[in-house]
């Protein structure tokens, strides 16, 4: 006789692993942030002085679109294994009257999926143009623009949305 396969899930290993992939997701995010001001930085220089598209400024773009790609990752498995996603897609009516809740269950996957399909569009963009002026151009528009959206979507304390420590620990 066949028994059915049974996943047992252990609670507590569950939510270390939530907890874990959570406190990553939140200091990835510095490493987003500054590798893509970074980017940001060399892109107007590069334009301001006019001078060629070098070594250091495609490592800019290639580290800041690599770590933001990690952190989309990191960030979608921790949308599939989170209590607050999970309740938010329930259909429950009291999810979707807190805004923390449909912040973070539609709002800040959408707009950091958005800003990660603007960099990495930015990115190809910026190897396939012809000129070195070009190529700064393309960086700094693509960039700012997924900056601002970044910026937007990242639950900071100060944020009325959903406020969130700025390391946690």
């Amino acid at each position: 006789m066949l028994v059915p396969l049974r996943l047992k899930i252990n609670a507590p290993n569950f939510f270390a692993v939530y907890y874990y992939t959570l406190l990553l997701h939140s200091y990835t995010r510095w490493a987003v942030l500054f590798s893509l001001l970074f980017a940001l930085y060399r892109g107007f220089s590069g334009r301001a002085t006019g001078r060629a598209f070098g070594k250091t400024d495609d490592r800019a773009r290639v580290l800041a679109v690599t770590f933001s790609h990690l952190q989309l990752v990191i960030g979608f498995v921790l949308y599939f294994i989170s209590p607050v996603a999970n309740y938010f897609w329930s259909g429950g009516s009291a999810g979707n009257a807190s805004l923390e809740i449909v912040f973070f269950g539609l709002v800040h996957m959408a707009l950091m999926t958005t800003a990660i399909g603007v960099l990495s569009v930015g990115s190809a963009l910026v190897k396939r143009a012809s000129s070195d002026h070009k190529k700064f151009s393309t960086l700094t528009v693509y960039f700012s623009i997924a900056l601002l959206i970044v910026l937007l979507a990242v639950p900071w304390p100060f944020s009325p949305l959903a406020a969130r420590p700025w390391f946690r620990v």
